[in-house]
């Protein structure tokens, strides 16, 4: 979380299956649909982030906004490519995509307390989710298709090292007003689980699970199981003195993917793409 450089990585899904995981298909479904809301938020920090940031006094905390701005509008970029993939599987996605967007137009008309403390309260959720799913890999992607195992390998480890920026950006203009950073984490937990499971719906339908009960219900399990572990994170959020460093699942013990992705990054590896023998040299390194 003290180096935030800035990866301009252009992913090729196309001819990726949409259910890409095959440890975890669910997983894959329920990272589909966040992932359809995600790209209109990344858009929307870089959109807010960009209005305030000449008003930041702190030169660590403005070359740490500069650098959240480069890593998230190569998410949004990526991540738009993926719902047009999306949308080719299941149509009911469109008008999903176009209403995510509509959402956000409005919430740029907010004042500033409500974007800083939003783009705060939403990126509480995208740095543990990034925890959570780089510590259960194995789990939810350890048998998944390279170029989409890939993609969110890269934009977990990043959004784990850009996890304080959107929190410290908020504390620099309201740093007094920790009851309402509060609030804003409940409203983005509750936009991000209600936004995720209208496109999980017709995922689960596109897919003909309702044909086959017990994988229905065990997909819908997964929804609660994921939404149940992300909230459960997130409580110590809502502690006096909270900052994201001292998240109990945030310590000096980094995941050895992560820190090993770097690495190959860093070398020269190749990194679109993670096939197993690729992601076996990773989890060994």
């Amino acid at each position: 979380m003290d180096s935030i450089p800035i990866r301009p990585l252009k992913f090729d899904p196309a001819a990726s299956n949409p259910v890409w995981s095959q440890s975890c298909p669910e997983f894959a479904m329920f990272i589909n649909a966040l992932g359809v809301d995600v790209p209109h938020f990344e858009r929307f920090l870089v959109r807010v982030m960009r209005a305030y940031r000449d008003d930041i006094d702190d030169p660590k905390l403005l070359q740490d906004v500069q650098a959240i701005i480069g890593q998230e509008s190569h998410h949004a970029f990526n991540f738009n490519k993926w719902t047009k993939r999306l949308i080719h599987r299941y149509p009911r996605i469109d008008k999903i995509n176009a209403a995510c967007g509509k959402t956000f137009e409005k919430f740029a008309g907010r004042g500033k307390k409500f974007q800083v403390g939003f783009v705060a309260g939403y990126e509480t959720f995208t740095f543990l989710g990034g925890l959570i799913i780089l510590q259960r890999y194995r789990e939810l992607m350890g048998d998944a298709d390279p170029v989409m195992r890939a993609l969110w390998v890269w934009h977990q480890v990043e959004e784990v090292e850009h996890g304080a920026v959107a929190f410290d950006f908020y504390r620099a203009f309201y740093a007094k007003h920790e009851w309402y950073r509060k609030w804003m984490v409940l409203l983005a937990f509750g936009h991000i689980l209600t936004e995720t499971f209208k496109a999980y719906a017709p995922m689960v339908r596109g897919e003909g699970l309702y044909q086959k009960p017990r994988k229905a219900l065990r997909a819908w399990r997964f929804f609660c199981s994921f939404g149940i572990d992300l909230a459960r994170s997130a409580l110590p959020v809502l502690k006096r003195g909270y900052h994201p460093r001292q998240h109990p699942i945030c310590n000096d013990e980094q995941n050895h993917i992560a820190v090993a992705w770097r690495e190959h990054h860093k070398t020269g590896g190749n990194v679109l793409e993670l096939n197993d023998q690729i992601m076996g040299l990773l989890q060994r390194s």
